[in-house]
């Protein structure tokens, strides 16, 4: 490694210790955050230590949700992020104030709400309980039987969970722009040059990749299921950066990363917006900071932590 980016990462790290901080990684940032974090995970496991952490200062390295997420349940904590840019396509695709039209328009059905993590803290406000990739079954499994089901915002997790529960869901139309660039014939056409490889891929996936896939779970599964696996070549269907915590956790397997029709791998551009550089930035200067209504903030609080009491 060049000297200077020994210096930065040291540089990061005397900031940590000065600002009593902690750094959370997700699974898609890039190798050299994962490296330095305290924690890399999901959305379930980054919940949970933002809820247990004792530092002062939270830095988030993921996207926008997930650091208002970490405020959500630390407010009273310095919470801030490399890019305040870093968004999601899922985030995106369903808009507070959209969701509540929605819901007072179809009040007379009296839906009980179950909100994906990956989307805004007003949606987060609007919902009863919130679920990742990793709890969803369960916690769709939790739900009133007399109350109908609306799922926001991703339709292919969503569908995937309708799959595994045969619980009947409303579906919001949202998806994440990096996971449906899978397609069946891009994850054929690396299959073909290695026959004995098994497929595992996220549930945001669409259905007709979920189906050539030998396992659909969240990205912390992936862990447990690429260390298990009886063979070496293993096709991972999700975004590129979960390869870089694979490879160390399963150093004995051949880990091909699931192309697209476009590339041999699919990076999330907003996952990636966060460097080394901004990591150290926003450390030294504690900014871009997340702040919240606190009213939207403690609405939204009660669904996070039914979720976090639900998934014990």
């Amino acid at each position: 490694m060049p000297s200077a980016a020994l210096d930065l990462k040291e540089a990061i790290l005397q900031l940590k210790k000065e600002k009593n901080a902690v750094i959370l990684a997700h699974n898609y940032q890039t190798g050299d955050i994962q490296d330095i974090a305290d924690y890399v995970g999901d959305s379930l496991g980054l919940a949970y230590q933002a809820k247990d952490t004792d530092a002062d200062v939270i830095c988030f390295c993921g996207v926008h949700f997930m650091a208002e997420t970490a405020k959500i349940v630390n407010p009273t904590k310095t919470v801030v992020l490399p890019d305040k840019d870093a968004g999601c396509s899922l985030e995106q695709s369903c808009p507070g104030p959209e969701l509540e039209a929605f819901l007072k328009e179809h009040a007379d059905k009296n839906y009980y709400v179950i909100a994906y993590i990956n989307c805004s803290a007003h949606v987060k406000a609007l919902c009863d309980v919130i679920c990742t990739s990793g709890n969803a079954v369960k916690i769709v499994n939790k739900a009133p039987a007399d109350r109908p089901i609306l799922f926001v915002p991703d339709e292919n997790l969503g569908a995937w969970v309708m799959e595994q529960t045969g619980r009947k869901m409303d579906l919001w139309k949202g998806n994440c722009y990096v996971h449906v660039e899978f397609t069946r014939e891009s994850i054929n056409k690396i299959k073909a040059e290695y026959p004995d490889a098994l497929v595992v891929a996220h549930p945001e996936c669409t259905q007709a990749v979920r189906l050539l896939a030998d396992e659909v779970c969240s990205t912390e599964k992936m862990v447990t299921y690429c260390k298990e696996a009886p063979v070496k070549n293993i096709i991972v269907v999700t975004e590129s950066g979960m390869l870089n915590r694979l490879r160390k956790e399963a150093p004995d397997k051949n880990l091909i990363a699931g192309p697209t029709d476009r590339c041999a791998c699919a990076d999330c551009r907003y996952m990636k917006m966060n460097t080394l550089e901004k990591l150290h930035d926003c450390l030294l200067n504690l900014s871009p900071q997340v702040e919240l209504p606190e009213n939207i903030r403690k609405r939204a609080e009660a669904p996070l932590l039914k979720m976090l009491e639900q998934s014990k």
